[in-house]
C-alpha cells in the first residue's frame, strides 16, 4: 500500500527496500533494448498479473533502476488515463554493465530520459509499437525468432552509413532501427532476412525541389542507392534487406507509394503500412504490406 502512494515524477525519499529478481533484470533489459516503453508494452512482453507488475514498476522506478520522462507529463495535463513511460535509470545501466562483465561506472542514463523531449518520446514509442507487436508476432509463430541489436545478432551499435546518389550528393542513413528475422523452412534450413525500420509521423515532406532539403523521397533515393551499390553487403554483410515503413495514414501510405514509383529501381525493397491497419490486424508477420510498386502487396516473410 505504501508504495501507491508514492509520487510519479520524483523520488520518495523513502521506499520500502527491493530485491531485484530475475524478473526485474528481464525487464531492464527490455527497457534498455527499446529506449522508451509503456508499461502496457512491459505487461505484454512479460506477462503474469498486470497489477503486480505495476506495482513493481513503480518501485524500479523510485529505487533508480528504471526512469520516468517529464516530456508525458503533458499527458497527464490532457485527461484521461495514460500508460506510463519509462527510460533506462542509472542503477539499471550500470546493473547491465555488470552483467557484461564492465566496470560499472557512473552514467548520466536517468539524466539523458529524464529529459529528452515530447516529440522524441512519441516518435520513440511508435518504434517501440512496432518491435513489441512484432516481438509477440514471433513467440507465437513456429519457426521465426527476431534478432535486434542488442548484442543478439551481428552489430550491437547503431547503424548509419553514407551514400552517393545521382552521381555526386552524399545522403546520409540512419534507420529507426535495425533487426533481423530467422525463419526455419520444410528442411529445417534457416533463412535470415534483414529489415530497415522508418517510422514516418506524417511531418516530413514526400518530395521537394531539392535533394538537399530534407524529404522521405531523399530516403527512398538512399536505400535504393545502398541496394544498388551492395553497401549493405560491403558493410554490414547482409545478403538482401528491406525497408519497412509504418506511417500514420492510409493517404499518407498512398503519398509514400507514389515517390517510389519514380525510383528508378529498387521497388521491391519498401513495404508500407499504417498504423490503424497494423493495430486492426494485430500480426505484423501475416498482414499484407502495400509495396514499392502501385497495387501489389507482400508479406514481410515473403
Amino acid at each position: 500500500m505504501e508504495s501507491s502512494r508514492l509520487p510519479r515524477f520524483k523520488r520518495a525519499a523513502v521506499v520500502v527496500p527491493i530485491k531485484l529478481t530475475e524478473r526485474d533484470g528481464e525487464i531492464i533489459r527490455l527497457v534498455h533494448r527499446n529506449r522508451f516503453l509503456r508499461s502496457s508494452h512491459i505487461v505484454s512482453l512479460i506477462g503474469g498479473s498486470p497489477q503486480q507488475l505495476l506495482r513493481r514498476l513503480k518501485l524500479l522506478y523510485h529505487h533508480g533502476f528504471l526512469e520516468r520522462p517529464r516530456a508525458q507529463l503533458d499527458y497527464y495535463h490532457q485527461g484521461g488515463s495514460h500508460h506510463m513511460v519509462y527510460g533506462l535509470g542509472n542503477k539499471g545501466a550500470s546493473l547491465l554493465k555488470r552483467e557484461n562483465g564492465v566496470t560499472a561506472r557512473p552514467l548520466p542514463w536517468s539524466e539523458k530520459n529524464r529529459s529528452v523531449s515530447r516529440l522524441y518520446i512519441e516518435h520513440a514509442l511508435l518504434v517501440s509499437d512496432f518491435m513489441v507487436a512484432l516481438e509477440l508476432g514471433c513467440r507465437k509463430t513456429s519457426g521465426v525468432r527476431l534478432l535486434t541489436g542488442d548484442g543478439r545478432t551481428c552489430r550491437p551499435h547503431p547503424f548509419k552509413w553514407r551514400v552517393q546518389v545521382n552521381g555526386r550528393l552524399k545522403l546520409g542513413v540512419v534507420p529507426d532501427l535495425v533487426f533481423a528475422l530467422d525463419a526455419s523452412n520444410q528442411h529445417g534450413s534457416i533463412n535470415r532476412s534483414f529489415f530497415f525500420l522508418e517510422v514516418d509521423r506524417g511531418t516530413m515532406p514526400v518530395i521537394r525541389k531539392s535533394l538537399v532539403q530534407s524529404s522521405f523521397y531523399r530516403k527512398l533515393l538512399a536505400y535504393e542507392a545502398t541496394w544498388a551499390k551492395g553497401l549493405h553487403r560491403s558493410q554490414f554483410g547482409f545478403h538482401r534487406f528491406r525497408v519497412l515503413t509504418v506511417t500514420t495514414s492510409a493517404a499518407r501510405v498512398k503519398s509514400l507509394v507514389d515517390a517510389c514509383s519514380q525510383l528508378k529501381s529498387g521497388h521491391g525493397l519498401f513495404l508500407f503500412c499504417d498504423q490503424a491497419t497494423l493495430k486492426q490486424h494485430g500480426d505484423i508477420l501475416t498482414m499484407r504490406w502495400i509495396t514499392g510498386r502501385h497495387g501489389e502487396t507482400g508479406g514481410i516473410l515473403d
